[in-house]
């Protein structure tokens, strides 16, 4: 196992190549997928990167082990912690399990049945709460104090970051760097910020650009008024998209992004069923706004060559949006 050092600063490309080398044994270098009827569809020649069939079916246990690498034996040994709704929680209790630690996470009541399933499968304990920044903090901080356990944020880390932005690496050397765009979802931003730290150092090309619902729009507010911007509410069917940007992921996002697209839940539950049907995969709702927005804006893609990454599969099948 290969201990990676503290990051307290913008991750750089040596960073990057050895965070990859580093979380290794604990991740899949995942598939990328096209399909020829999505292609025709939209115009554009899709490269799908298929993070939904990532161990804990999501691109978070890239950046849970990452950060996870960077604290001490010693500081391990006392638990790793987090808050999320679902899909960091996963990967912070694997990450937890792999390395033989105890894993302690907040969840809101209202999490993914399935997502809640998986984080005590991986012999995690769930301390529950209510679903507002402010209440989650309070109750993380209460099981830090009473475990000493070592805090992983779901995005807000550079160390977190590093860790996504290995997904962008494994998708631009696959397609040979030959991307004009690659699209991401955004919630608190640890994937778009990594996407695009991978996209500066390893692409001679390709443009980064984020997603998101229309209900949770603050990202593309935050880049047009140049400060981070919050949401009212967080009433959209993508659970992982709820959160704002961070005070780390801000700043990268603002630098290197250019624009980040809104689409409407009917049109994210629309192409989530699309991938379904003709890829014949399994994505949840947050991981198909990308291609939503290559859907409602096709003539920004139209004839371009676009990554696009499918964050996760962790979807309750019971209770389907479509």
């Amino acid at each position: 196992m290969i201990e990676l050092p503290p990051l307290d600063r913008v991750p750089t490309q040596a960073d990057l190549l050895v965070t990859h080398e580093a979380i290794h044994p604990f991740v899949h270098r995942t598939p990328i997928l096209t399909n020829r009827s999505l292609d025709e569809l939209t115009g554009a020649r899709l490269s799908f990167k298929c993070e939904n069939f990532q161990r804990i079916g999501a691109f978070k246990m890239r950046g849970g082990a990452s950060a996870a690498l960077r604290f001490t034996a010693e500081q391990r040994e006392r638990g790793l912690a987090t808050h999320s709704s679902g899909n960091h929680a996963q990967a912070v209790a694997s990450a937890a399990q792999q390395l033989g630690v105890p894993a302690y996470i907040v969840m809101p009541h209202d999490a993914p049945r399935v997502k809640v399933a998986a984080v005590r499968g991986y012999g995690a304990e769930i301390t529950y709460c209510n679903n507002t920044p402010a209440e989650r903090q309070a109750a993380l901080e209460g099981v830090v104090a009473r475990t000493g356990a070592a805090f992983i944020h779901p995005f807000d880390d550079y160390g977190v970051i590093a860790g996504q932005a290995t997904a962008a690496m494994e998708l631009l050397e696959d397609t040979d760097d030959t991307l004009d765009y690659i699209l991401t979802p955004v919630g608190g931003g640890g994937l778009l910020a990594g996407t695009a730290l991978a996209a500066r150092y390893f692409s001679l090309g390709a443009q980064v650009y984020g997603a998101e619902p229309e209900g949770v729009d603050d990202a593309a507010r935050s880049l047009r008024s140049g400060r981070i911007e919050v949401n009212e509410t967080n009433h959209t069917v993508s659970d992982g998209l709820r959160t704002h940007l961070g005070e780390r992921t801000f700043p990268i996002i603002h630098r290197h992004v250019p624009e980040i697209f809104v689409v409407s839940d009917d049109e994210t539950v629309a192409a989530m069923r699309l991938i379904w049907e003709r890829m014949k995969i399994i994505v949840e709702p947050s991981c198909s706004v990308p291609l939503a927005a290559v859907l409602r804006y096709p003539d920004h893609f139209r004839g371009k060559q676009v990554g696009i990454i499918l964050t996760g599969g962790n979807v309750d099948v019971d209770r389907l949006p479509f």
